[in-house]
């Protein structure tokens, strides 16, 4: 029986009871409390962060002159970049502007003054006003994304509402075909010799940047030019853009347009060949 009341009463083994009775004088005497630690440890973390931040600071602060040189240097230099294309592009509205006035002169000395002032109208080197027609042409309201193989989709804008500048080639030479004399676009007098094309997003005419929506605006017979621009093909293609895509187009007769004249006109003139033909 005694042997039995001496397991009972010493369950433990006596070196794992050594044991514990050590760690627990040695916690008593030198050792330090588990959330004392935690906290000198998030005291020492946050001095080092506060003393990352004060260095980052002072670096900033001895930097910030030589970044406010460095930024008032390049204003400056946008500013005299900005002023010289502004005296370029003055030279070039003069220059322009003489080349007209000189060949409106050879025109007239070529040809007389009524044929210089026909050849004037019809190349775009003369502004001109008379009756006509204002189609504006915007994009849709709420364009709708492709994706789904349509061919508006697969070159150029990526929005089905948008229009493109293949849109305004239909338009303006629609306007021709009806009977128009002299056609703008947002100002932008168009010639024989203008084009229209897309860069990225933007409709470029005569490689100026035109901005939606598109005035256009067409000298001629205001009542028969809409009629016919309406019912021809042309015109046909514009309203199923409006039915399919949402483009909104609004076509008005007027009474007295106004369009300027071509910035820039190149004279070109045909030669009789001196090559005989052979039989």
């Amino acid at each position: 029986m005694s042997l039995i009341t001496n397991v009972m009463d010493h369950s433990l083994d006596d070196g794992y009871a050594e044991a514990a009775e050590r760690r627990k004088s040695q916690g008593a005497a030198g050792g330090m409390p588990k959330t004392l630690r935690a906290k000198l440890g998030l005291a020492g973390g946050l001095v080092l962060a506060a003393l990352v931040v004060t260095v980052g600071a002072a670096q900033a602060r001895v930097a910030a002159p030589v970044v406010a040189k460095e930024r008032q240097e390049l204003i400056d230099r946008i500013d005299r970049e900005t002023e010289s294309a502004d005296k370029l592009e003055g030279s070039v509205d003069r220059l322009r502007g003489d080349v007209s006035t000189r060949q409106r002169a050879a025109l007239r000395q070529s040809g007389g003054s009524e044929t210089a002032d026909l050849v004037g109208i019809l190349s775009g080197a003369t502004a001109v006003h008379g009756p006509g027609v204002q189609l504006v042409v915007n994009d849709a309201k709420e364009a709708s994304t492709g994706g789904d193989g349509n061919p508006r989709t697969t070159a150029g804008f990526s929005d089905t509402g948008r229009v493109r500048d293949r849109d305004m080639q239909r338009v303006v030479n629609g306007l021709w075909a009806a009977g128009a004399e002299a056609v703008s676009v947002n100002g932008q007098r168009l010639t024989a010799l203008s084009a229209i094309r897309a860069a990225g997003d933007a409709i470029l005419v005569d490689n100026k940047p035109l901005v939606p929506p598109y005035t256009v605006l067409a000298v001629g017979d205001g009542d028969r030019l809409g009629t016919r621009f309406q019912n021809g093909a042309d015109g046909l293609y514009l309203h199923a853009l409006e039915e399919n895509f949402g483009v909104r187009a609004d076509i008005s007769v007027v009474n007295d347009l106004q369009l300027p004249a071509a910035p820039s006109v190149i004279v070109r003139t045909a030669q009789p060949s001196t090559e005989k033909g052979t039989s």
